[in-house]
């Protein structure tokens, strides 16, 4: 298939912004944390996706409540947009209250075929620099895929998922949880609130958790069992949804050479995101 999209690749955008403290202060509140850090701090891995997000006017926004196809991103018309994975690096401390740049750039543009037809995957890289210094290296992975058939047969139920895990804690996301999260984030994605448009349209059960924040919970797990390290780098990657009310577990253990190995069990067993994090 010829690449309609090629001349998206090496397109570059920047954004710039304050890290205000007291949007970590509402992260905090909104995952029930005892404590925030202030000014000065490390901003903690995962939150600096609460950042440098698009403000697109309502009228601006596509049926799905994304901001409508093309401008930094190619205008793919297949309706289901997600966010399916990412290989973060952590150079540096990146200071709450400091302005920092994030500077994006369109690695690829690639087409596959699924079992539910066309999919499109957008790679982008995200390096967020402070004072001179890059802090964050980020390659995101950005899924497009056809909506799924109304009356479509259900997909097999999983098999448990056979992790054996050291540790780890049950979450149950309420709507509240997803309601602040988007709210933070700038996610007018519907599947994160509009119960009747997930169903509906897009052939989810319920509301969808988001996948950011399932993977900000994992490296917050992953720092209660550092040893007091932070993390160098977290590689993630979706493999099934999980969905609001539904309780799920976030699990890991350490590996032999030092690195974790970390996942999201959703409610039946089933491996909802894998990941891996190494610590310096």
């Amino acid at each position: 298939m010829t690449n309609a999209y090629e001349e998206w690749v090496g397109r570059v955008e920047a954004r710039t912004q304050r890290l205000d403290a007291t949007v970590v202060q509402a992260m905090a509140a909104t995952l029930d944390l005892d404590s925030a850090p202030g000014d000065g701090a490390p901003l903690p891995p995962g939150w600096q996706w609460l950042y440098f997000n698009p403000t697109a006017r309502r009228s601006g926004l596509g049926t799905d409540g994304h901001p409508q196809r093309g401008g930094f991103l190619p205008p793919i018309e297949l309706p289901r947009r997600m966010w399916a994975g990412s290989r973060v690096r952590y150079l540096a401390d990146l200071p709450i209250g400091a302005e920092a740049t994030r500077h994006s750039r369109i690695l690829k543009v690639e087409n596959k075929v699924g079992k539910r037809g066309s999919l499109w995957f957008v790679t982008v890289e995200h390096t967020t620099v402070c004072d001179g210094t890059a802090c964050i290296v980020e390659e995101q992975d950005i899924v497009y895929r056809e909506a799924t058939p109304v009356g479509a047969t259900p997909a097999a139920t999983p098999e448990p998922y056979a992790g054996q895990a050291r540790w780890g804690h049950d979450v149950i996301p309420d709507t509240t949880l997803l309601f602040r999260y988007s709210a933070l984030t700038f996610n007018g994605h519907r599947i994160h609130y509009d119960q009747a448009y997930a169903r509906n349209e897009e052939g989810y059960p319920d509301l969808v958790v988001h996948g950011p924040l399932t993977a900000t919970l994992l490296q917050q797990l992953a720092l209660a069992h550092g040893e007091g390290r932070a993390l160098a780098s977290f590689e993630f990657r979706g493999v099934s949804p999980l969905f609001v009310s539904r309780s799920f577990r976030v699990e890991g253990h350490t590996n032999e050479d030092g690195s974790l190995a970390l996942w999201a069990r959703g409610p039946d067993g089933e491996l909802a995101m894998s990941a891996t994090a190494t610590l310096r």
